[in-house]
């Protein structure tokens, strides 16, 4: 690496700790959500050209075609884009993007990038009934850079038990940031949904960031940005979609780019050698399995 893009790496974090991270978020989503037909495609060219996002998976694969940035950026695939892994003891991404790291949970530490770590008990937000559970499981966690395709699938089948909104920075979590800022997944704010499945507890957590403070639950519908901005339960009643989901039905979106991390359980999840970090995934694509053979 330069010297010129090390400085430059440099002070784009040290320059996020002085931004108005929620005020431009704000103005982000005003902004992404315009039906201002001049206006969004406008912003939809220039991304389209910075990024190349593959269009040719999408349903409608003309991205002048959507009514606003954001109904382009969260663009549905076709049906036959994302086959989901069959086999009933296969663990799926439930992204498209690109893996942080992934691994064993150190007691109740998992890593974040070389160098820094962060707890079970800081990501789950003091929820001991649940971090005592995955303590000494796997995790993975799994970047989604801005032209990935941004909804989430489910990656194993689970019933929807507990949900909880945690507020946070909304720092960057591409690769830069995540080297630099300790505990990064544990200060920004997130949404944590907790499952079961045969017994079996499992977690995925969406991770916010900069520009992305918005992010939507298929049971909870907008969940983020909120007010107040309070450790807030989601409940598991009067849900807008069944709280038992198969594996590789649509669960959740981020309106921009973020990261996932996946909780499992000790002697629950066998993940595969491949899903190391940088390793490019997309849903579907199996990433370990579930070691209980009757399941």
């Amino acid at each position: 690496m330069s010297l010129t893009s090390t400085l430059t790496d440099r002070a784009f974090v040290a320059m996020q700790y002085l931004l108005p991270q929620h005020a431009i978020s704000a103005l982000v989503l005003r902004a992404t959500r315009s039906k201002s037909v001049g206006f969004k495609n406008f912003i939809i060219k220039r991304f389209v050209r910075a990024f190349r996002p593959a269009m040719h998976d999408a349903l409608q694969s003309d991205p002048l075609a959507y009514a606003t940035f954001n109904d382009f950026f969260t663009r549905a695939l076709r049906s036959d884009a994302r086959p989901i892994a069959a086999a009933a003891n296969e663990l799926v991404s439930p992204v498209d993007g690109i893996v942080s790291a992934a691994g064993q949970i150190d007691g109740e530490r998992l890593i974040q990038a070389k160098g820094h770590s962060y707890s079970l008990g800081a990501l789950l937000a003091g929820r001991e009934d649940w971090s005592r559970r995955f303590t000494g499981g796997v995790y993975a966690s799994i970047y989604l850079a801005p032209y990935n395709y941004h909804r989430i699938h489910m990656p194993w089948h689970g019933t929807l038990r507990a949900a909880w909104y945690v507020p946070g920075r909304l720092f960057s979590v591409n690769a830069v940031t995540a080297a630099a800022i300790p505990r990064l997944f544990s200060r920004n704010e997130r949404i944590v949904c907790a499952f079961e499945y045969e017994g079996h507890p499992w977690s995925l957590v969406m991770v916010g960031a900069l520009n992305v403070g918005c992010m939507d639950t298929v049971w909870h519908g907008n969940v983020a940005p909120r007010r107040p901005r309070v450790v807030t339960e989601l409940g598991t009643e009067a849900l807008a979609a069944p709280a038992a989901l198969p594996k590789g039905t649509e669960m959740g979106r981020f309106n921009m780019g973020s990261t996932v991390v996946l909780l499992f359980a000790p002697g629950q999840v066998l993940l595969d050698a491949s899903l190391c970090a940088d390793a490019v995934l997309r849903v579907g694509q199996r990433i370990g399995t579930v070691s209980d053979p009757a399941i």
